[in-house]
Parts: C-alpha cells; sequence; structure tokens
C-alpha cells in the first residue's frame, strides 16, 4: 500500500460521504477508506424503514449504499484522483436487513484497465457471512465526470464545501 496514497485518502476522507447530498440525506457514515476499498454504513433510522410492519429498511438504501461504496472503493482504486460515474450495477438480495440494526457495505475494487474500474461489494448488518446483498459494479472515468470535479475543486478553493458549492433545489429546476 502506498503510504502516499493513503495519506490523500485520509486527506479526502471527509469529503466522500459529505460531498455527496444524497448520501449525506440517508445519513451514511464512512468507516474506512484506503487504496482500492471502502467501507460505508447506513445508521439505522425510522425513516430509512420500508415496511412499517416489519421495520426492515429500504432496500432502496440498501442499493444506495452500495452503489456509494463501489464508488468510493473505484476512486480509491483509480487513485483518489479520477471522478467517474457508474456504468453498471448489478445486485443480488440475500435476505432483508436485521430491523435495528445498521447496514454496512464493503467495497473493493477488483480491476482498473484503462478509464474502467470493476468492483465487488457486500452489504451485512454485522454478520459478513451472511450478507444482506451482494454487488458488482463497473465505473468508468468520462469528460462530464472530470468536468464535474474540476468545478468542484475550483469551489474548494474559493472556500466553498463540496454541498454549498452545488445549486439550490430551484435553481436545478426541482421543487422548490
Amino acid at each position: 500500500m502506498s503510504k502516499d496514497l493513503q495519506a490523500h485518502l485520509d486527506e479526502l476522507a471527509g469529503l466522500l460521504v459529505a460531498g455527496s447530498p444524497h448520501a449525506v440525506d440517508l445519513g451514511f457514515e464512512l468507516d474506512a477508506v484506503r487504496p482500492g476499498e471502502a467501507v460505508i454504513r447506513a445508521p439505522y433510522r425510522a425513516d430509512l424503514i420500508g415496511d412499517p410492519d416489519t421495520g426492515v429498511m429500504h432496500g432502496g438504501v440498501v442499493t444506495a449504499l452500495l452503489d456509494h461504496t463501489a464508488g468510493i472503493a473505484a476512486f480509491a482504486g483509480f487513485g483518489g484522483d479520477k471522478a467517474m460515474a457508474t456504468l453498471d450495477l448489478r445486485l443480488d438480495y440475500m435476505r432483508p436487513a436485521e430491523p435495528g440494526k445498521d447496514v454496512i457495505a464493503e467495497a473493493k475494487t477488483i480491476k482498473v484497465s484503462g478509464l474502467f474500474a470493476f468492483v465487488s461489494a457486500i452489504a451485512h448488518d454485522g454478520d459478513r457471512e451472511d450478507p444482506v446483498a451482494t454487488a458488482h459494479a463497473a465505473f468508468m472515468v468520462s469528460k462530464v465526470s472530470e468536468e464535474a470535479a474540476e468545478k468542484a475543486k475550483e469551489e474548494m478553493a474559493k472556500g466553498a464545501t463540496p454541498i454549498s458549492a452545488l445549486p439550490k433545489t430551484g435553481e436545478r429546476g426541482g421543487a422548490t
């Protein structure tokens, strides 16, 4: 493991969740980031329940968690300096997450080839041997993702936080 890369990832760690409003809204917490790997948790919350009768966390939260964690692993696999987009994401749900427990996603970059990174991930609620879901994903560095990363870097150099640099909801054409 490159100590320089790990130091770079440690510097960026605070932004790897905070830089995504969706991840912030879902309450994701970064547990670890290492070259080619990431661990992120979704703390159990009442507003993330998909089935009120059982208290099971919504499957969409698990999907978003796996996508985000795999993306951070790919970012770390590219060396922590490339912005990318999800090209393909395949999930296999094994069972519902246990009510009341956090869901933890662990992702590892399997291969980086040119502009592509391939990642494998699992989501579990405390027992890695009994996963809630597994995922395989492919990510690609693109011109659009690189331009967005450059804009974020420029805004951060001006002192903006990643979230404050984003347009307000009404400015994006969404609901105000």
